[in-house]
């Protein structure tokens, strides 16, 4: 179980890593020009191709065997993605965690949980032929 979490913390390094730099660049220039939900939208297959990216690189670097271990890779790097999430962005923007559901955009919102949902299950399906 320990060699998982080496794969699984990279896997959400890499992930995070990308998803802060479009974050920026999203608040900064798209959230101006077409509003927030469609930067929000306008982000997503950026990110899903990064998630299936870093999902395959980790699979082949760390070759995982069975799909337990690839499942527990993921859900090991969602878990520290929403760790991440609630610890830096509420502390930053100074909500509770109630408050921060309740801003997000029902749209956009619903397609960032469904993300969450493929970022945990990436590594799982794209297993190395």
């Amino acid at each position: 179980m320990v060699s998982l979490l080496k794969p699984g913390a990279l896997y959400f390094a890499l992930v995070f890593g990308a998803g802060f730099a479009l974050g920026v660049l999203r608040v900064l220039w798209l959230v101006p020009l077409v509003g927030e939900r469609w930067a929000e939208l306008m982000e997503m297959p950026v990110m899903l191709v990064v998630i299936a990216l870093a999902a395959r690189w980790i699979v082949r670097r760390f070759v995982p065997a069975s799909a337990a271990q690839r499942l527990v890779i993921g859900v090991f790097a969602l878990a520290l993605l929403l760790t991440a999430e609630f610890t830096l962005v509420l502390g930053v923007r100074g909500l509770t965690l109630g408050e921060y559901f309740a801003t997000r955009d029902p749209v956009s919102g619903t397609v960032y949980y469904v993300m969450l949902g493929v970022f945990a299950v990436m590594p799982l399906l794209v297993a190395r032929r």
